[in-house]
């Protein structure tokens, strides 16, 4: 994500239609199918797992989409910089008992982190 965000170009870079694609300023496609009512307030370019991976645990999708996307290859860091956006797994956590912890691997953590990314959570609940 961020303001300089080219869809093409991120889904030319991935080989991956993303499911959410943003850019700055334009109008977009929400996720019901509809058309925008407003400007994109900034770039985005996004893919979700919940689809092809049955879980309740966070590794399995985290892994699908690090795999999928070959966030390991060389020069990532460097392009994410080079074309100022940011990279983001975001991460949304059913745990209606409350007594569930979410298993972010610890490589998972130091892969973002060499890219200068981040895991976020969203605790539902």
């Amino acid at each position: 994500m961020g303001d300089s965000v080219t869809p093409s170009f991120w889904t030319a870079y991935f080989g991956v239609e993303p499911d959410t694609a943003i850019s700055k300023g334009q109008y977009f496609i929400t996720p019901s199918g509809r058309p925008s009512r407003t400007p994109g307030r900034v770039g985005l370019w996004g893919v979700g797992s919940k689809l092809f991976v049955l879980s309740d645990q966070l590794e399995p999708h985290l892994r699908y989409l690090a795999e999928r996307l070959n966030l390991s290859r060389p020069g990532l860091r460097d392009l994410l910089a080079r074309e100022g956006v940011e990279v983001r797994f975001w991460c949304y956590w059913n745990n209606e008992s409350g007594n569930r912890e979410p298993d972010v691997p610890d490589d998972i953590r130091t892969m973002m982190e060499s890219l200068g990314g981040t895991v976020e959570i969203d605790e539902y609940r």
